[in-house]
């Protein structure tokens, strides 16, 4: 049988065997028939929420409004066009649009016209969060659990503030989207260092469509709750990008809405564990790096046996990538147990910690073996992974090695679909 994986900008079409093989994608449904008006309907029936035009009624507001780096498929100019047209008395000049890099780096002038149009980042001030900047950020305590919030200053110095994002399920934080556009993406480091530490990323409860209990999504809840969301406005988003429901109002009425919506689409039910589990990282925006395609595997993670395979296809146009402390943190132990011990170690305290946490705790369970069309070989050996040449030929290889009668599980929109054994 022939399967197209989402792979970088094109797909990748494979061909498996099959009668061993499983394929798994989410129950989406087709996108709306009008994003702009399916948008706008949202916003003039808000959750728990006056509308926006109340709310900013006469004007004179400074508005803060926070969007999805590019690592995000979110249909950011669509939004941002219908809040705009749903605030008249709101001027151009009386907003900032923050683009929540969290912990990632910005966005190039060439990308945020991209994302935003030219004449949003010409009309309107557009700034890229930087998490590492103490002069951006300002401190508004800490949450019960003891987590500093240090935020953006912009954000925390605007008269009313706004979130924007997409909602899916999250691989340590439940879901994305909503609160989690303030913290981490408007944090600081110091917050995000530890909103993903140790502790709360190796809990039980961090994991894919967990929000209560979970307690990184506990922790971005009380930074939220406690500086102030104003408004906030979510989508969710078909396999092909294209929006499925608009959600708006209140900040977690319209979340949790929000995230039902996206559990019913995204989350499927198995029998029971694969031999071999293919997954992707949904293709491009999503596969731009390996630091990213950690998602695709945790995906894989949930319903592969203990001592399977796990084969991940990501281009990785963006690399490793180059910034940020992933692959230098990848270079310091000389196998997944070793990275994991480090990480574990009391007092260890460095950015991306978390990614390489999952992705030890993953090749703790199973062997891992990459596809991408920008990482040679021995790049994925020094990252800890096996490098994949002919994706067909590696699943052969490994359900032979699995025995008779093993099972393979195709994942080919990656972490847009969250298996799950029942």
């Amino acid at each position: 049988m022939k399967v197209t994986l989402d792979y970088g900008s094109d797909g990748l079409e494979v061909d498996l065997p099959e009668e061993s093989t499983t394929v798994i994608e989410p129950a989406y449904p087709k996108g709306v028939t009008d994003p702009s008006l399916t948008l706008r309907e949202a916003l003039a029936a808000p959750l728990q929420s006056e509308t926006l035009s109340t709310l900013t009624r006469g004007g004179g507001k400074s508005i803060a409004i926070s969007v999805c780096d590019g690592t995000r498929a979110q249909p950011r100019e669509l939004m941002l066009r219908a809040l705009f047209r749903a605030m008249p008395d709101v001027r151009p000049r009386d907003v900032v649009i923050l683009i929540a890099t969290g912990t990632h780096r910005a966005n190039s002038d060439e990308e945020l016209r991209t994302m935003l149009s030219d004449d949003i980042v010409d009309r309107y001030t557009v700034i890229n969060h930087d998490a590492r900047d103490e002069g951006s950020l300002t401190r508004a305590g800490q949450t019960p659990s003891g987590v500093p919030i240090v935020l953006n200053r912009h954000w925390m110095g605007a008269d009313f503030r706004i979130t924007t994002g997409f909602v899916e399920p999250h691989f340590f934080a439940g879901f994305s989207g909503g609160p989690k556009m303030v913290a981490p993406g408007l944090a600081g480091l110091e917050t995000t260092m530890v909103l993903h530490d140790a502790h709360h990323v190796g809990h039980d409860k961090a994991t894919w469509g967990v929000i209560h209990g979970n307690p990184i999504h506990d922790d971005v809840r009380a930074i939220a709750g406690a500086t102030g969301v104003d408004f906030s406005f979510d989508v969710t988003l078909n396999g092909d990008k294209e929006i499925t429901a608009a959600f708006a109002g209140e900040l977690f009425t319209e979340h949790a809405v929000a995230c039902e919506q996206s559990r019913r689409e995204a989350m499927r039910r198995v029998d029971e564990p694969f031999d071999v589990v293919l997954t992707t990282n949904s293709g491009f925006p999503l596969d731009q790096n390996l630091y990213q395609a950690i998602k695709g595997m945790s995906a894989a993670a949930k319903v592969v046996k203990p001592g399977g395979v796990i084969l991940c296809a990501a281009e990785c146009r963006d690399g490793l990538p180059s910034h940020g402390a992933y692959a230098e943190l990848l270079t310091r132990a000389a196998s997944p147990e070793a990275l994991l011990s480090m990480v574990r170690e009391p007092g260890f305290s460095e950015p991306d910690q978390w990614q390489v946490q999952v992705q030890a705790m993953i090749q703790n369970k199973a062997r891992v073996a990459v596809k991408t069309s920008y990482l040679s070989a021995e790049t994925l050996r020094a990252a800890h992974f096996e490098a994949i040449d002919d994706v067909s030929v590696a699943v052969r290889d490994a359900l032979a090695r699995a025995g008779s009668g093993a099972k393979l599980c195709v994942l080919p929109r990656g972490p847009q679909t969250i298996p799950y054994v029942s």
